[in-house]
């Protein structure tokens, strides 16, 4: 990691550190990230407002004049910034004024009205923006010399678009505070936030260049701007994709609302349950990038309609009040277009459980070649669940007929990659650049046409203990288990999902207690031989 990375964090977590004491460290973000937000609506403005005047004074421009009032009208038009994506923003609510203001007793009430003043902007832009930007400061309990400290901090020319030009400075901002606050909450943040290395990897194996690109439990929205970088490094361009999502609470929304538009993507985002009220019913993806939450329980299927067109079959036997997991199968599946393909992450359980409501569907999926690959993944990788988990991958290009990918009706690919990942602090494993390459470069060659693809010269092969391209009758005759180490020759023990640190202290405990009994019975023999 670079030095720079690492000075750009310490900073940035004392900026949040001001907030200590007046707010708890579950909340940090609610008032973070909307000043995180705030800085880029007004640096983008300042940006676009310099590059205008440039071209006023540019006699080869086409906005050329030396007319003051012609001049002041461009530079206050607002469609000249909406065109480039951005709005014209007001004194009070610009970062230089709140810059200005920090040390002042007023500031809570002077964020508080730049927030409404830009609300406004956004809500007559886009009514899905409604209430990006509440009036949060003047009621919390924080000191007008915190809240001043934050923006102080904030303002160190490293945090700047201006001064760093096409380094997405203030995106990485966002999305450093969205992964250090999901590490500060626990488990409750896995509802909002998905480690980055899966993202990259479901992202590389699934390479999102144009079209469609839904997530039905988008969270924070990490899989799309995840999408927009990959295709920004293979030289892509995002007006070639369209984004979709459903977030089921109003907090995550915003969170993920702000996100999309640091990165000027187009999108619609809806809030609501996926499973009981999809707000996108007729939506056909082209990717469906997803993590939803696991083993939901108590979901209530029996809401669903009886012919719901998601389901494989009848309500009864195809759901389970148990766990949601396959319900987000179907519901995955139902909105892939003709070609599309969905990569998901799954609890481990997903892949091997007998309940009916479950094996039903898995066993439907096996037998009509919706399963394209399953990748078991390391544990560790989550910083807020210690259950394992394994990626799924559904498609409906598996007869060849894209032209791109060759058919593969009659098998899946599985891929064990449970060894792999870098441990990049005691409680947390990354995947590396090469291990991504590694796990996606196997699914491609597996799948791809390699007349039409000269770069996979190599075409694929199984490797023992890493990967197998299993025919469907060998799953069938497994009972239709998915769990990749049956089939790569290394069939691990079954993980029962309980984290490595609680197996140790139980462990611990056996250990002390066999102790106690082995002294016990070591007491007994010497008195048993002094009684010879």
């Amino acid at each position: 990691m670079a030095k720079a990375d690492i000075d750009f964090e310490k900073e940035l977590w004392d900026a949040a550190n001001e907030l200590r004491g007046a707010v708890s460290e579950n909340n940090y973000k609610n008032y973070i990230l909307p000043l995180v937000f705030l800085k880029h609506l007004s640096e983008r403005y300042d940006i676009v407002h310099d590059e205008l005047e440039m071209l006023l004074k540019d006699p080869a421009s086409d906005y050329y004049t030396a007319d003051k009032e012609e001049i002041n009208y461009v530079l206050e038009d607002k469609d000249e910034y909406r065109s480039r994506n951005t709005f014209v923003i007001p004194k009070k609510a610009s970062w230089q004024y709140l810059k200005d203001n920090a040390e002042q007793n007023d500031i809570k009430v002077i964020i508080d009205d730049a927030f409404e003043v830009i609300q406004d902007l956004l809500t007559d832009y886009n009514a899905q923006l409604n209430n990006l930007l509440p009036r949060i400061f003047v009621r919390s309990e924080l000191s007008a010399k915190q809240t001043g400290g934050i923006i102080n901090l904030l303002s160190h020319p490293k945090f700047s678009e201006k001064e760093n030009p096409e380094s997405d400075i203030l995106g990485r901002i966002y999305e450093y505070y969205i992964g250090r606050f999901a590490m500060a909450e626990g488990s409750g943040a896995g509802q909002f936030f998905t480690p980055g290395s899966i993202v990259r990897l479901l992202v590389e194996l699934l390479e999102p260049f144009k079209g469609r690109i839904f997530d039905p439990a988008c969270g924070s929205g990490g899989m799309f701007v995840q999408s927009l970088k990959f295709i920004n490094e293979h030289g892509g361009n995002k007006s070639d994709i369209s984004i979709y999502g459903q977030e089921m609470t109003a907090q995550t929304l915003r969170l993920c609302l702000m996100n999309l538009l640091l990165r000027d993507l187009s999108f619609d985002i809806k809030l609501g349950n996926s499973l009981l009220d999809d707000k996108f019913p007729t939506l056909k993806a082209d990717y469906i990038i997803a993590n939803p939450p696991f083993n939901v329980s108590n979901w209530h299927p029996e809401d669903l309609p009886e012919k719901d067109p998601r389901l494989f079959g009848p309500k009864e036997e195809f759901t389970t009040d148990g766990s949601a997991n396959y319900m987000w199968m179907q519901t995955f599946w139902h909105h892939l277009s003709d070609t599309g393909t969905a990569g998901i992450v799954m609890a481990n359980g997903a892949m091997t459980s007998n309940t009916k409501g479950e094996k039903n569907v898995r066993q439907h999926m096996v037998d009509n070649n919706m399963v394209d690959a399953i990748v078991r993944l390391p544990d560790k990788l989550f910083l807020t669940t210690g259950i394992p988990a394994c990626l799924f991958i559904l498609s409906k290009n598996r007869d060849g007929k894209d032209g791109t990918h060759r058919e593969r009706n009659n098998e899946i690919l599985f891929i064990d990659a449970a060894k792999m990942g870098t441990m990049a602090s005691r409680k947390l494993r990354v995947f590396t650049d090469e291990d991504i390459a590694k796990i996606a470069t196997t699914y491609h060659n597996w799948r791809t046409v390699i007349a039409s693809h000269p770069e996979l010269v190599e075409g694929y092969e199984d490797i023992d203990g890493f990967s197998k391209a299993a025919t469907i009758a060998e799953v069938q005759k497994q009972d239709y288990k998915l769990t990749p180490g049956i089939y790569v020759g290394t069939e691990a023990e079954e993980d029962d999902g309980i984290p490595f640190e609680e197996k140790m202290e139980t462990l611990k405990t056996q250990l002390l207690q066999q102790f106690e009994k082995s002294e016990e019975l070591k007491q007994r023999i010497v008195a048993n031989f002094e009684k010879i």
